[in-house]
């Protein structure tokens, strides 16, 4: 790969020269510097740059250049270099009126850099964290698998996402091209069983499950034996915050994943307003370093294993896995989040994994490169979509069957959403069919109000129409309301909800669902703000309420 190229378009020569001097003494050797200190020549650099397929990685444009304010610059640089982060450079003013403000929230800018600024603490993390954003997004140089099979059939998808959501870096090859045969031929394999993985040390996978691949990469699907003090089944926000807490105060945690760590929040490219991360955070990079923070402390992290059953024991409970093992533990916490609502149309459900994604399928976003895709949805999960698409689609469409985006997106994202130039909304309409023999061709959309059909050429279509939890397998078990969201707290002995489930004289706690020492967070729980930010404090929470829990039912161990 290339180094990476950081533009500067700074007029002033003093600060030109202060931002390359300290640019240049932390990444001189890992990265090129381009300068100008005129708008217009710059832009025309970057044109002849953008013509020669330069790897324009960082732009950092003063807000005073001769012409144009560096706010319009920068955004005059997106056509050119969509998947470029941009950081704008500032007077020190913290009102409102500062153009940095407007600025983030529409989406023009990806940071600011106030001057004079302080390299440690201001320049340098930026930098590294965008250029590392910025090779991310880029085909990777090393991988840890090398992966034969038909692109574009759904278990190709399948070890995308999986891969991709576990930030591993792979390369994927059809078993026709001539690569593809190489890959073959390396690993002694004719390409009649696929797909077929071949690990950087030279392991062998063929037709591979997901427990296969996450052994593979170091993962762990094995459960430990002996009696647990805390089993939280999913590993989303909620999950990981409660197990970074459990573990950290010397709990024996186990946290049982169906898939990989993350949820929902895994799915987002960009997470923008997560508290403490000033340019945002994408959803895989939270989703990795939570993981990480709960395996450092000592949780048992568990993957590719669903939990289908939780009952009565005599240390507390046992959860039983799908493949029949079973893991005893004094408490848990349920957060297994929702599953994307169903389309249920069949030649759409025909073509899952082919054209058709529930989520946000992050690792679908280079195949749509110079595509026409459709996003069905209305919430922060379409909108973060619809923005991470466009730097690769040449044309997101965001398909809405209300009136509007303003009841269910946040604001920032509808006014980063209309600004982009190749986003287009469409409301009061639905999909209702598709076609496509092998793969996605087209869909077929229907106005709500007249009734009139349009068919669309479509080589994506990602759906994200709100969530179902996933708790059918604890029916009977703990109570639920009507969309099988779990009851919990005050909800249990009082209003519509309350129907006699709770079993003690003492009143549930805050989390506690109608089985004492069960307790739910996250999205799954009836009446939960479905934000990352709430997850993680409900998760945090839980832990505190499971320490009291515990320790009563210790007492009362010791007096009988």
């Amino acid at each position: 790969m290339e180094q990476p190229i950081i533009f500067l378009a700074v007029e002033d020569s003093s600060v030109l020269e202060a931002l390359v001097g300290d640019i240049s003494r932390r990444f001189g050797n890992d990265c090129s510097l381009i300068s100008s200190r005129d708008a217009q020549q710059g832009l025309a650099d970057l044109a002849s740059l953008a013509e020669q397929g330069a790897p324009v990685a960082l732009l950092i444009a003063d807000q005073r250049l001769p012409g144009m304010f560096g706010v319009d610059f920068l955004v005059e640089t997106r056509t050119l270099f969509p998947l470029a982060k941009r950081i704008l450079l500032v007077e020190r003013d913290y009102s409102a009126a500062n153009p940095i403000v407007p600025a983030m929230t529409l989406g023009k800018i990806d940071y600011h850099l106030v001057k004079p600024w302080l390299p440690v603490q201001g320049l340098y993390p930026a930098v590294s964290e965008f250029l590392t954003a910025w090779s991310v997004s880029q085909e990777p140089e090393s991988t840890l698998f090398r992966i034969v099979a038909h692109q574009q059939s759904p278990r190709a998808h399948e070890i995308r996402d999986l891969l991709t959501r576990m930030n591993l870096p792979f390369g994927m090859f059809d078993p026709d091209s001539e690569a593809g045969k190489e890959v073959l031929g390396e690993a002694g394999q004719d390409g009649s069983r696929l797909p077929m993985c071949l690990r950087q040390d030279g392991r062998v996978l063929v037709e591979p499950t997901n427990s296969d691949i996450i052994e593979a990469t170091g993962g762990t699907t094995r459960l430990e034996s002996g009696i647990h003090d805390l089993v939280i089944v999913g590993a989303g926000p909620a999950g990981l915050a409660a197990a970074v807490y459990a573990a950290s105060e010397g709990l024996r945690v186990a946290v049982l994943e169906r898939n990989v760590s993350g949820g929902q929040a895994g799915e987002s490219s960009h997470i923008r307003n997560f508290l403490g991360f000033t340019w945002g955070i994408g959803g895989q990079d939270f989703a990795y370093r939570a993981c990480e923070q709960a395996w450092l402390f000592g949780a048992n992290m568990v993957f590719a294993q669903e939990v289908i059953e939780l009952s009565p024991s005599a240390s507390g409970f046992c959860v039983r896995v799908a493949d029949g093992r079973e893991i005893a533990t004094r408490s848990v916490l349920l957060s297994p989040g929702i599953a994307w609502r169903r389309l249920n149309i069949p030649r759409l459900e025909q073509l899952l994994g082919t054209g058709v994604f529930y989520g946000a399928a992050a690792s679908e976003a280079r195949a749509m490169k110079g595509k026409n895709v459709f996003i069905v949805g209305a919430g922060n999960s379409a909108g973060q979509a619809a923005q991470h698409l466009a730097q690769y689609a040449s044309s997101v469409t965001v398909l809405v069957r209300g009136t509007g985006l303003s009841d269910s997106m946040s604001d920032y994202l509808i006014r980063e959403i209309h600004l982009a130039p190749n986003i287009t909304v469409r409301t009061g309409v639905e999909v209702i069919d598709g076609a496509g023999k092998d793969y996605l061709t087209e869909i077929v959309i229907r106005e709500r109000a007249t009734g009139t059909e349009e068919r669309l050429d479509a080589s994506g279509l990602f759906v994200m129409i709100g969530g179902e939890p996933h708790t059918s397998w604890l029916e009977g078990f703990v109570a639920r309301d009507e969309k099988g969201y779990i009851v919990t707290g005050n909800d249990l002995v009082s209003g519509d909800l309350a129907h006699g489930a709770w079993p003690l004289d003492r009143p549930p706690a805050h989390l506690e669902t109608s089985v004492p020492g069960v307790f739910a967070a996250g999205d799954v729980r009836h009446g939960s703000v479905k934000r990352v930010a709430s997850a993680v404090g409900e998760g945090s929470v839980a832990v505190q309420l499971l320490h009291k829990y515990l320790a009563a039912e210790s007492e009362t161990a010791t007096a009988s």
